[in-house]
């Protein structure tokens, strides 16, 4: 009986023409094999499974090829073909640098590269996984990559090109590889399902490859794991049971129930979802990259960015067409804001909850009412307001099924028209907010609430003007920057900061105009900070880079070592004693 082998190996390309989603690449590659302009060193990066690896050895067998095809493709007739296919050529050596990573093992490849090849042109050498050698073994490693023998070739691949460090760039053509479309991705499974006898059909090839995100094994592996659930047969729905996917009928449901202002059926689908077993997050990242899709389904010029069979493309636009652009923009950031609040909500239930509420609340608004108005995703508390407060009778004509009546817009008189210096802070600063905890999100709202009450006309308020000290400064500053633990940068940066008074005027002298720019972004929430614990609404802040020499506080590690240097001299003798080096 004939061992079984997986798709992803069985199928494993063996020519540039076989590389699947890469041609561009390949054709370079052909053209300095054809033109004998081969470099010492390449690099191949790339994510999971799109082919670097493959590329490797099908260039190294190509290199040394005898009787290359007028395409520039190996012959598989040669001896040096014969040996790679049979996995006994002695020019092609592979080393796995996730499980041998260290100087020795380093040292011991070079030991190699002085090998000539016994057979043909080259010895190619291919390092897997290069970003996980240690800091010594790609020292060790640098000398022999810049000068190698002439018969030597390097090929190094990784997942992580950012973890290289530069001098190993420097030495390599660098080769990046492309996602795999899916569209590629389809096509090869359906020649692999024709090679094997399988029944697809197309949906479901487009839902493995859409899980695959761009892995071309990873597509190759859930194609083999549906293929053995369903003996052959790999229907849509069979997909969907053994991949735990959602089905993307939830979510045009929702969608309905959404331009419906349907409060109800989302809040029952939702029910429904959770029911059978999947989790919250989970679900609003699908409806998150649900919306998306509808969203550059709008647009004949970005449909083509939506990436699945022009059935679905057309009932994406079809759903486009019944909501303007402006509520698919804040429907995809009000789910960005449930993920990101997701893990730190007590509630994890009642947050997706209140997010699909209000996903119903703005969907059936017209264009002219939509525009930039703040109130299009007014808080859940005032929808409630206006929905119980007393309405003309035309207006609650209008209302639908679902006793919701759209927000009308506020005319305010042009007495209280509010200045936009004067805005309130929470409004100017809650977009900026989103990177910071909750907590802090709410220490914020609360000094941003007495800033409000004091800049809207119609409640006259008694300005807080309370004289403080220097010392006061002082110790409201600390607690102040200190209160910051969701940024530990600005933290540290606040921390070095000694604040200068001059009356209520307060001015923050920072190294560095990175600094400044740090303390600048926030800046509005710390002046809201110090009122509302100096008790003094007339605080003002100046932020100023420090122009003469930079205070110790913002020293560098190079000027630290400098400065000990030129005060102890025998911390210097120390240093040069035993070559150390600041890392």
């Amino acid at each position: 009986m004939e061992q079984y082998i997986v798709s992803a190996r069985k199928y494993r390309p063996a020519t540039f023409a076989s590389v699947v989603g890469q041609q561009a690449l390949t054709s370079t590659l052909k053209n300095s094999i054809a033109n004998d302009r081969l470099a010492h060193a390449y690099l191949f990066c790339g994510s999971r499974g799109v082919g670097k690896t493959s590329c490797a050895r099908i260039f190294a067998k190509t290199i040394n090829c005898t009787a290359r095809t007028a395409d520039g493709e190996a012959c598989n007739e040669c001896d040096s073909c014969r040996q790679f296919n049979e996995n006994r050529s002695m020019n092609i050596v592979e080393l796995d640098a996730a499980s041998h990573n260290g100087v020795e093992d380093i040292k011991a490849l070079i030991d190699q590269v002085m090998v000539p090849p016994s057979a043909g042109r080259y010895r190619v050498f291919i390092i897997d996984e290069v970003h996980m050698l240690t800091q010594a073994a790609f020292n060790a490693f640098l000398k022999t990559l810049e000068e190698p023998p002439a018969h030597a070739v390097f090929i190094l691949a990784t997942t992580e090109k950012h973890k290289i460090i530069p001098t190993i760039l420097s030495r390599c053509q660098i080769y990046d590889f492309n996602r795999i479309s899916i569209a590629d991705m389809v096509r090869h499974m359906e020649s692999v399902a024709a090679a094997e006898g399988i029944a697809t059909e197309p949906a479901a090839l487009n839902l493995i490859a859409r899980k695959a995100d761009g892995g071309m094994r990873d597509a190759l592996s859930i194609f083999d794991q549906i293929a053995a659930s369903t003996r052959g047969n790999i229907t849509y729905t069979a997909t969907l049971e053994n991949l735990n996917v959602l089905d993307s009928a939830y979510f045009d449901r929702l969608f309905d129930a959404f331009v419906e202002k349907d409060v109800t059926a989302a809040l029952l689908i939702y029910k429904e979802i959770r029911e059978r077993g999947f989790d919250s997050q989970f679900f609003l990242n699908g409806l998150a990259l649900y919306l998306r899709d509808v969203m550059v389904a709008a647009n004949p010029a970005t449909i083509s960015l939506l990436e699945a069979p022009d059935d679905v493309r057309e009932n994406m636009a079809a759903r486009a067409a019944k909501v303007d652009p402006g509520f698919l923009y804040r429907a995809m950031e009000l789910c960005n804001d449930a993920d990101f609040n997701f893990r730190q909500a007590s509630n994890k239930q009642f947050l997706v909850e209140l997010t699909l509420i209000r996903l119903c609340q703005p969907a059936g608004l017209s264009p002219d009412e939509s525009g930039s108005d703040e109130r299009l995703l007014m808080p859940l508390e005032d929808f409630i307001k206006s929905s119980a407060a007393p309405q003309d009778p035309a207006l609650a004509a209008g209302a639908n099924h679902t006793g919701y009546t759209p927000p009308q817009r506020p005319a305010a008189p042009a007495s209280t028209a509010t200045p936009a210096s004067t805005a309130p802070v929470a409004n100017r600063t809650a977009r900026g907010l989103g990177g910071l905890s909750l907590s802090k999100r709410n220490d914020f709202a609360q000094a941003s609430s007495r800033a409000t009450t004091t800049a809207a006309p119609s409640v006259p308020t008694q300005l807080r003007d309370r004289d403080f000290s220097d010392a006061d400064l002082e110790s409201a500053w600390e607690r102040l920057a200190k209160s910051f633990v969701g940024e530990p940068m600005l933290t540290s940066v606040l921390l070095a900061i000694k604040p200068e008074r001059q009356g209520t005027a307060v001015t923050l002298t920072v190294g560095t105009d990175i600094q400044a720019e740090a303390v600048r972004k926030f800046e509005p929430q710390i002046r809201a900070m110090l009122c509302d614990s100096l008790s003094n609404d007339k605080v003002s802040t100046a932020i100023e880079v420090c122009q003469g020499d930079i205070p110790p506080a913002f020293w560098t590690e190079q000027q630290v070592l400098e400065h000990l240097t030129a005060q102890n001299p025998a911390v210097a003798e120390m240093i040069s004693k035993y070559k150390m080096r600041l890392t």
